[in-house]
């Protein structure tokens, strides 16, 4: 009984560490007596004991790497620093395990030396406005040089563009200069169509004027000329109505008088004396001693 004991301990001592149960989105890389037998992918997995080996567990999720800056010089023979973000995912655990010795620090050399290569044909403006540029050769560069490790790049990102201080004072300061500039014509723009808006209201208001005083100029012209009708006709009406009454000399000669007082009556200075006054004079005396025998 003892022994049957002692024989099921050491099966299950052997047995039960060799029961292997891989996760999701992992792999074992198993291997047989030194060399490569077999990749394990998810589920229930026994190996021989003593025999087969655990040669290496990969992740086969998307992993994100964050390298730190790099310096670099430009075409310009401008040095900088920076720094990338790669994102690659494992695809054939059997080559990732045995095609390189480390290979994220295999990544991160590549990636430095590849974006020296890119920055090395680049100056310094287009390195700061072509980053869509650099990451596409990146990722082209990159994906086929790991392709033999089992490694697919997905995608390559440039995370930082650090010039040295002197530059970055300079851009500030062309930057600083354009927005002034661009400050400088927008107010110059504004104030030339605010002159223009005021030049075109003065003009309109100018020509308003001109024509209300010409609107006006006329009705007072047409106020006249129909005043001056209207006394011309009624002068002509009196003179035809005297005509139709067969009006004689003294009667023309009292309207005369008539006319004479309302001149003085008037608030003129001077008064027109006509040539005929003594004529006049003397038959106003004849008509007076007329009707002084009347009365007698």
């Amino acid at each position: 009984m003892e022994f049957l004991i002692a024989i099921l301990i050491i099966v299950a001592i052997l047995v039960l560490p060799n029961i292997k149960i891989v996760p999701q989105a992992k792999s074992y890389v198993i291997e047989r007596l030194g060399s490569y037998y077999t990749t394990w992918k998810n589920g229930l997995h026994v190996k021989i004991p003593f025999v087969d080996r655990v040669s290496n567990i990969v992740t086969l999720k998307e992993i994100v790497k964050d390298f730190a800056p790099q310096p670099v010089i430009t075409k310009d023979n401008v040095t900088m620093q920076i720094d990338t973000v790669v994102y690659f995912q494992i695809t054939d655990p059997k080559l990732y395990t045995y095609g390189v010795e480390y290979p994220i620090s295999a990544i991160e050399n590549l990636t430095a030396t590849t974006l020296r290569n890119i920055i090395g044909e680049l100056e310094l403006d287009q390195t700061l406005t072509s980053r869509d540029i650099i990451n596409t050769k990146m990722r082209s560069i990159l994906d086929e040089a790991t392709d033999p490790w089992g490694i697919k790049v997905n995608r390559v990102e440039v995370k930082n563009i650090l010039p040295p201080r002197d530059i970055q004072e300079a851009m500030e300061k062309q930057m600083r200069a354009e927005r002034e500039r661009r400050e400088k014509i927008l107010q110059a723009e504004g104030e030339k169509k605010s002159n223009i808006l005021i030049a075109e209201g003065e003009k309109e208001s100018a020509i308003l004027r001109a024509e209300a005083d010409k609107e006006a100029q006329i009705k007072r012209a047409e106020g006249e000329a129909e005043a001056l009708l209207k006394i011309k006709t009624a002068e002509a009406e009196g003179i035809k109505l005297l005509k139709d009454a067969k009006a004689d000399q003294a009667v023309l000669t009292l309207k005369s008088f008539e006319t004479l007082a309302n001149m003085s009556d008037g608030q003129a200075t001077k008064i027109i004396v006509p040539s005929d006054l003594q004529a006049i004079a003397t038959m106003g005396t004849t008509l007076k001693e007329m009707f002084d025998e009347k009365k007698k």
